[in-house]
């Protein structure tokens, strides 16, 4: 009988441990090093499209070697941005060659503000507020280009991106018109 019991026990308990719901995995904890480093990645950012460096590959090399850029326009999702060279390339750089930009012909500087970092299993996530400056070759002109959310991961290389996805609200630099107006802003 005790064997019995015993036995019943063992069963109940091992039916309870098996069905409780398993602790999602901890985030890894961030180092006030991997805070700033993170923050250079995204200033980095900045100055890699502004610059066209390296004739882009300077942009393309924040990105792991699987990491996608994914530009959303007004709520409308374009196709992501993959691989080495085409990263280049939507910088202006790669088989651009850093002709005809319109962000740089314009002067446009890329500013990013309100930067939170969350730490996460894998590396740490985040979203970053993007001001543009210099739109229409007006140096003292900004305005807000939406914010991106990012995946962020550690390599050997330093912090890079594993994913960007930028919720853009302009269109080439200008403000869509609003639902029902004229594409000049006049209805």
């Amino acid at each position: 009988m005790l064997t019995r019991t015993f036995s019943g026990a063992l069963t109940l308990a091992a039916a309870l441990l098996l069905s409780a719901p398993t602790q999602a995995q901890k985030p890894i904890e961030l180092t006030a090093l991997d805070y700033i480093q993170i923050q250079q990645l995204v200033a980095k950012y900045a100055r890699a499209i502004d610059t066209c460096s390296n004739n882009g590959y300077d942009y393309a090399d924040l990105y792991t070697p699987d990491g996608v850029f994914l530009p959303i326009v007004n709520g409308k999702p374009a196709p992501g941005i993959q691989g080495r060279d085409k990263l280049a390339e939507v910088s202006g750089g790669g088989s651009k060659a850093c002709k005809n930009v319109p962000w740089i012909d314009q002067g446009v500087h890329h500013i990013y503000v309100n930067h939170i970092i969350t730490p996460t299993p894998e590396g740490a996530t985040g979203t970053v507020d993007m001001m543009m400056i210099g739109l229409g070759g007006d140096p003292n002109k900004i305005e807000n280009d939406g914010y991106y959310e990012d995946v962020y991961v550690k390599t050997a290389q330093g912090w890079r991106f594993k994913q960007r996805t930028h919720h853009a609200v302009l269109d080439a630099g200008q403000r869509p018109p609003a639902a029902g107006a004229a594409p000049n802003g006049k209805r």
